[in-house]
């Protein structure tokens, strides 16, 4: 597979992954809301500043709005073109990326992707949205969960769906993590809180709404919600399919399918790094999180070698350099010689 392909499906799925986790973050803080409805300007700011930390760079949203309220944080996370995490900007270059190896997607996942770009950046998105922003969301929601069913489904699961799997896992893990750190500052510095009043808990439920994980939270805990127990769902639970951990490990697994390397083994710097991620995860505690390195620190660290990983997927496979311009001229000589044989051979 040619690296520029491979980098393009990979791209695709992470801003497809990007775009439903936004679209998920807005709407559940959006209806958070509705529960505090008498809260003081100082207070609104202090409920979205860590949204806009945890989904791009604080500086600049503040180059952009004055203020942070629901409007202006809305505004910049899901229709701001200058904010390259936002959720219209996702989609536009998640769509640039498919356009670019149209060859390698079947029609229904190029007429979804292509339809939601449309709605997008059409008139009528904006009305939906000032009419019902929930509604709203709950389209892009219902779009991105159709790109993933049909990209599963509809296509070979070969190198190319691999790269879409890599994309897709690495991207919701780290939206997981930073969705968790949001609230961060309702915690000790290590440890977890002695008590957890009724506002820290519906903070703490609209982060596992977020996530789209109330529902298996509940099948294993019941109501009770406590920081410690939401951390260690979304950070190390086995089979919910948005936990860091799961993420890691069928990250794991796309790159060791890619390269053929079996467990234990590794030939890159993108695989030893996500085997020693996953040992990392899988030997790992709860009490470990809260009282060795504190929630926040530990998320921290999480996402530098989530970035490192990245890194290095890209230096293995998409990174090609050449050593000299000698070598770049050869190279492409021999590729017009190939393609002349393929040619002749045709005729």
């Amino acid at each position: 597979m040619l690296s520029r392909v491979a980098n393009s499906l990979y791209w695709m799925s992470r801003y497809i992954e990007r775009a439903d986790n936004t679209s998920r973050i807005v709407d559940v803080n959006l209806q958070l809301l509705l529960d505090h409805r008498n809260m003081s300007s100082q207070q609104f700011s202090e409920h979205w500043l860590p949204i806009i930390e945890a989904t791009g760079d604080p500086a600049a949203f503040w180059k952009l709005k004055d203020v942070a309220t629901a409007e202006t944080v809305t505004d910049y996370l899901v229709f701001e073109p200058k904010n390259t995490n936002s959720l219209v900007s996702s989609i536009s270059q998640a769509r640039e990326n498919a356009r670019m190896v149209r060859d390698q997607l079947t029609v229904d996942i190029w007429e979804e992707l292509n339809r939601l770009y449309l709605y997008l950046h059409s008139q009528k998105a904006r009305e939906d949205w000032e009419t019902s922003p929930f509604d709203f969301l709950h389209q892009v929601k219902s779009s991105s969960l159709t790109l993933q069913g049909l990209t599963d489904a509809t296509i070979p699961h070969n190198e190319g769906w691999l790269f879409l799997q890599a994309g897709k896992f690495l991207e919701r893990g780290d939206m997981t993590s930073r969705i968790l750190d949001v609230r961060h500052g309702t915690l000790p510095e290590r440890g977890v809180p002695a008590t957890v009043s009724q506002v820290d808990a519906l903070a703490w439920a609209s982060v596992l709404h977020s996530c789209s994980a109330w529902d298996a939270y509940k099948s294993i805990h019941g109501a009770e919600v406590h920081p410690r127990l939401v951390a260690e769902f979304l950070l190390l639970s086995d089979n919910f399919p948005r936990s860091v951990k799961f993420c890691v490990e069928r990250l794991n697994r796309s790159l060791r399918r890619i390269s053929g390397v079996s467990e234990g083994r590794f030939c890159n710097d993108s695989e030893k790094l996500a085997g020693r991620l996953v040992a990392q995860l899988q030997f790992g505690t709860i009490d470990e999180v809260f009282q060795l390195l504190g929630l926040h620190q530990y998320i921290d660290a999480l996402q530098i070698q989530l970035i490192d990983i990245g890194n290095a997927l890209f230096n293995a496979y998409i990174f090609q350099p050449f050593q000299n311009l000698e070598a770049e001229i050869l190279v492409q000589q021999e590729e017009q010689q190939q393609q002349g044989l393929q040619r002749s051979q045709a005729a």
